[in-house]
C-alpha cells in the first residue's frame, strides 16, 4: 500500500461508517417486523382511515397558488431579515464596502417586493 492513501481511507472508513449508521435502525425495524408483528391483512386494516369516518367525495381539492406565493415571498423576506441582524449589531464598525454590500443587499430586496407587486402577485383575488 501506498501512503498517498491514507486520508482517502479515513475518508473511505467515515463513509461506511455513515452508511452503516444510516442503514442498520432499517436492518433492525425490518427484522422487529418479521419476527415480532406478522401480518394481519383484513377488511378493517386496509381500509382508508381518515379522523374515524369513511371518506366522501373526490380527494383531490384545488390548491390556491396565492397561499403557495405569500408563503414564498414570506420566507424570503424573513429569511433575508436575519441577514440585516449582525449588520445592524456592528453598523458602527463596518467599513464602507460593507455598508454599500448591505445597501445593495437592501436594494434587491426591495426591487423584489415592487417586482411582485407589479406582477400581482401580492393583491388576494
Amino acid at each position: 500500500m501506498t501512503p498517498e492513501l491514507g486520508p482517502y481511507r479515513f475518508l473511505a472508513l467515515l463513509a461506511a461508517a455513515a452508511a452503516l449508521f444510516a442503514l442498520t435502525p432499517l436492518a433492525l425495524a425490518w427484522v422487529w417486523a418479521r419476527v415480532f408483528s406478522p401480518p394481519k391483512p383484513g377488511t378493517d386494516k386496509s381500509a382508508a382511515y381518515e379522523c374515524g369516518l369513511e371518506s366522501r367525495g373526490e380527494a383531490w381539492v384545488r390548491f390556491r397558488s396565492e397561499y403557495y406565493l405569500y408563503a414564498v415571498i414570506f420566507l424570503v423576506l424573513d429569511v433575508e431579515t436575519l441577514f440585516l441582524l449582525p449588520f445592524a449589531v456592528s453598523f458602527s464598525r463596518l467599513p464602507t464596502g460593507a455598508v454599500v454590500a448591505m445597501l445593495i443587499f437592501l436594494l434587491l430586496l426591495v426591487e423584489g417586493v415592487v417586482w411582485a407587486w407589479n406582477k400581482g402577485v401580492l393583491s388576494w383575488k
